[in-house]
């Protein structure tokens, strides 16, 4: 198998958005010091920044001793906990802080954004006990059914506290999983494929993969540290994944929805044609990007009230 043909694949408006994104975060950031990534991405966040829809507020406010922003709108059928991307590196509350606003607006529900511990300051499972343990106190405090969700790094802390809630008494409606990296095979498939993608490449996630771990060292067969690692995947709640089809890390979706499904869960994997990682960030001048998160918004919308979507 090749590599892709990105000049077939990836049109104007998505092409535009990469030039947009690389003016401000130059493919080779992941090869900076820590500090340098953390100011670049903050700086480019900022710059994409779109405001909140109207009739939304946001505070900040702890939960299990985790730093969380708090979105609520007009209605609030569930509680989503949104866990945001970045790598396990980069990232906060202000990455996100747009695209939390507006899927609360959007879908109708509370969201909870977790400010998990970053890497390599702190190493696994700082970020999956953050996590897990803001996604206790959510439920703790809400007392509804929870809904979760999270993009790249988040998507795989998100599928991580999916597996560990298993038979607990938190009310799980489901999980919407936005490009995760799950801990696929980096030798096959879209990695391979896709290991020179605009946005991140093959090698930026062997960067992300280790540097999140003592010693740089990635465990095997551990689903706190990545949900395909794991060995059960019965139990899971109904689960949504969208993938970006130019993305080394495409093809995890698929292998994820597969296994649940096996088990005898629901999950349904959509590959977004022509998009990249990190697309959400494009949704307002992308349409394909656009039209994406509408099926995610509706997706989450869905789940909230306990149903499982005809299609996304």
């Amino acid at each position: 198998m090749g590599a892709a043909d990105y000049s077939k694949l990836i049109d104007d408006e998505t092409w535009a958005f990469i030039r947009e994104t690389e003016s401000w975060y130059p493919p080779e950031t992941a090869s900076f010091s820590v500090e340098k990534q953390r100011g670049i991405y903050d700086a480019m966040c900022r710059a994409f920044h779109r405001g909140y829809p109207e009739g939304v507020t946001a505070r900040d406010e702890p939960f299990g001793d985790v730093t969380c922003r708090v979105y609520e709108g007009p209605e609030a059928a569930a509680t989503v906990v949104y866990e945001h991307g970045g790598g396990f590196v980069v990232g906060g509350l202000h990455s996100h802080d747009d695209v939390c606003a507006e899927i609360c607006k959007d879908a109708g529900v509370r969201v909870v954004a977790v400010d998990y511990r970053l890497a390599p300051e702190h190493r696994h499972p700082a970020h999956f006990d953050d996590a897990l343990a803001a996604t206790k106190a959510v439920a703790a405090r809400y007392g509804g059914p929870i809904v979760l969700a999270g993009d790249s790094a988040g998507g795989a802390l998100t599928a991580s506290v999916a597996h560990a809630l298993r038979g607990s008494k938190i009310a799980l409606l489901g999980q919407v999983l936005i490009y995760p990296g799950l801990g696929g095979d980096r030798d096959k498939g879209s990695y391979l494929t896709h290991a020179d993608a605009p946005m991140l490449t093959r090698d930026d996630v062997l960067y992300y993969a280790t540097v999140r771990y003592p010693d740089d060292m990635e465990p095997l067969g551990d689903a706190t540290a990545a949900a395909l690692q794991g060995i059960d995947f019965s139990g899971l709640p109904p689960t949504l994944i969208f993938v970006a089809e130019c993305d080394p890390l495409c093809d995890d979706g698929a292998h994820y929805a597969a296994e649940i499904v096996a088990a005898g869960g629901k999950a349904r994997n959509r590959v977004e044609q022509g998009l990249v990682h990190g697309y959400l960030r494009g949704r307002k001048t992308v349409s394909r990007a656009g039209a994406s998160f509408a099926r995610i918004t509706s997706g989450i919308a869905a789940l909230a009230r306990g149903e499982w979507p005809e299609e996304v």
